[in-house]
């Protein structure tokens, strides 16, 4: 019957999702959520600097402060470039789904972290960050190869993070 096989091979750019202004406004609305985290971060993270991590002992290999804001910044954009890409091939399948558990866990690390001060919280928090990132490149691979390659900088930072809050727990606990 022919009413059966409507959108058998109708591919996601085919729905009309690609169109340039639905692409475009979905673009920014990717980079939008993303430094959105970021900015949250950010406020966040202000305060909490110059009383609390200020005053931990810190691992080796920590970065200066000023280092921190503009490769997030980078990253962010990486990240929301890479679900954009997907997002165009596949839709909101489930490598996006990952990626936006990924981000829900990016927003939770902060808070953890500097709002309640606690590292042993946000080692778990970023432990499970880092195998949410790796699944997300490995879930992208599979759709669009750029946005697998985009997600690799934002798992080398996070797995350099892990490293750092690891780090900050440990020299810090008492």
């Amino acid at each position: 019957m022919k009413g059966d096989r409507v959108f058998q091979n109708v591919e996601w750019h085919d729905r009309g999702a690609s169109s340039p202004g639905a692409s475009l406004l979905a673009l920014v609305g990717f980079l939008g959520l993303c430094l959105l985290v970021g900015a949250a971060a950010g406020e966040l993270t202000a305060g909490t600097v110059r009383l609390w991590y200020n005053a931990l002992a810190r691992p080796p290999g920590t970065p200066p402060g000023w280092v921190l804001a503009p490769v997030w910044g980078v990253l962010y954009l990486m990240i929301g470039t890479a679900a954009w890409l997907v997002w165009r091939r596949v839709g909101n399948a489930s490598p996006l789904r990952l990626w936006g558990w990924q981000l829900l866990l990016n927003a939770l690390w902060t808070p953890a972290f500097f709002g309640l001060r606690q590292p042993a919280l946000a080692l778990a928090v970023i432990l499970t960050l880092l195998v949410l990132v790796v699944l997300t490149a490995r879930a992208f691979a599979r759709v669009e190869r750029r946005a697998a390659l985009l997600m690799l900088p934002y798992a080398a930072w996070v797995a350099y993070a892990t490293y750092l809050n690891l780090g900050f727990w440990w020299l810090n606990r008492a």
